[in-house]
């Protein structure tokens, strides 16, 4: 069997046995609390894989050889295999685990209590797992819900915890129905009328009515709060024209059909009797009462110096208005000031040069050396004297020529 294969494959385990004996009875325990869903969906895909593996069998011959092999395979611990490992999918951890925990339970049921127990999720979920409960039943106990002529709550509402082992048994009952066994009709709802001899339904009165002999505004029996009842009409109460409303500073009173609500005063306004700059009771700080409005004061136009530091600017803002620096100035230690760059320091003569032109400088240097030893040595020989002037000047000009504004203002600032 699939226990037998799996102690094989797991015999260097038995070391842990001890440990092992404590998670099967932490695993008992979880599956006694594990949800009768998981249960049902698990019994519904093995029941799948039942249907889905019936024509299959071990391979195939002749007639004869195929019936007696499928015979065999319908009972075989192949076909149990095939229909274990597709019964959960792999995201769904509650039903692997779920699995995993009832194998044993699942194997019995396989090869010895087929036949006399059919329907595997009755004899797994509820007789042998106290998982679920037989419809029409709840709680621990199983005990049977509420019934009435129309079935479990009089077929108007649900049992609570209804084919679980939770939930109280009370009805449930459906929308306009209330009752023991919801047989009454709801706040709301009155009782319709039939023409045969069933009970008739319930159906929703008018809006404002708490209670009510037919769908009409004029058949209201009662109000619901936030209506009051005037010439058999249900009429709104403006709770903003009595003292019914409470609503804070700032905020003022919006009448809706059967209650109200406070809503935000405007910008403008400090204290308000409705919506919008013309209902102010006062006018706040930058506003000013014009007409029958607060409108914004423009601070930048009626005052003479709104912004008194030097090369500001005024902007005016709804409410209020802000002062900022001028094109082209910029705030330094509270102060506008010219929006200059900041430079790094000034770079001296030297600062560009290459590799290269520190190369041929190096060079022409040691040809000026050259030629003034020359002219030493020649003691004053013209010819010498004119060579020592043509490097200098050589070496000058290509200097000045590539380096010559660099070198002026190097000279200029004493580099």
């Amino acid at each position: 069997m699939i226990r037998d294969r799996v102690i094989q494959a797991m015999s260097w385990l038995w070391p842990l046995l001890p440990a092992l004996v404590l998670f099967s009875v932490l695993s008992v325990v979880r599956v006694q609390t594990a949800p009768c869903q998981t249960c049902r969906k698990l019994t519904d895909s093995f029941i799948k894989g039942l249907d889905k593996t019936s024509n299959k069998n071990f391979g195939g011959g002749n007639t004869a050889w195929e019936e007696e092999n499928l015979a065999k395979y319908a009972r075989s611990e192949t076909r149990l295999l095939e229909i274990v490992e597709a019964a959960c999918e792999k995201s769904d951890l509650d039903c692997n685990k779920l699995l995993e925990q009832i194998e044993d339970q699942v194997e019995t049921w396989w090869f010895h209590r087929q036949q006399e127990a059919p329907d595997l999720f009755e004899w797994l979920c509820i007789e042998e797992l106290p998982l679920c409960c037989p419809p029409g039943h709840f709680g621990p106990d199983c005990k049977e819900c509420l019934s009435g002529p129309g079935g479990v709550c009089g077929g108007l509402g649900r049992c609570e915890g209804e084919g679980t082992r939770l939930g109280d048994g009370e009805c449930v009952c459906d929308p306009g129905y209330f009752g023991q066994l919801c047989q009454s009709c709801a706040d709301g709802y009155y009782r319709e009328k039939s023409s045969n001899h069933s009970t008739p339904a319930c159906a929703a009165c008018y809006h404002s009515c708490k209670k009510c002999s037919g769908p009409e505004n004029y058949k209201c029996l009662e109000c619901k709060p936030g209506w009051l009842f005037h010439d058999n009409k249900c009429v709104d109460t403006d709770e903003c024209g009595t003292e019914l409303a409470r609503c804070s500073s700032n905020t003022y009173c919006h009448n809706t059909d059967g209650s109200y609500e406070c809503r935000g005063c405007d910008q403008a306004c400090v204290g308000c009797m409705g919506s919008g700059p013309a209902r102010c009771k006062k006018c706040a700080r930058g506003y000013k009462l014009r007409g029958a409005k607060c409108l914004d004061v423009d601070e930048c136009s009626e005052r003479a110096i709104a912004c008194p530091g030097l090369n500001e600017a005024c902007f005016n803002d709804e409410g209020f208005f802000r002062c900022e620096c001028a094109d082209g100035f910029i705030r330094r230690d509270s102060i506008c000031v010219e929006n200059h760059p900041l430079s790094g320091p000034e770079k001296g003569l030297f600062d560009d040069m290459t590799d290269d032109e520190v190369l041929v400088l190096q060079q022409m240097f040691f040809g000026v050396v050259i030629c003034a030893l020359a002219t030493l040595a020649a003691k004053g020989d013209m010819v010498f004297t004119a060579i020592f002037i043509g490097g200098v000047a050589a070496m000058a000009g290509y200097w000045l020529s590539e380096k010559g504004d660099r070198m002026l203002d190097g000279f200029l600032k004493g580099r």
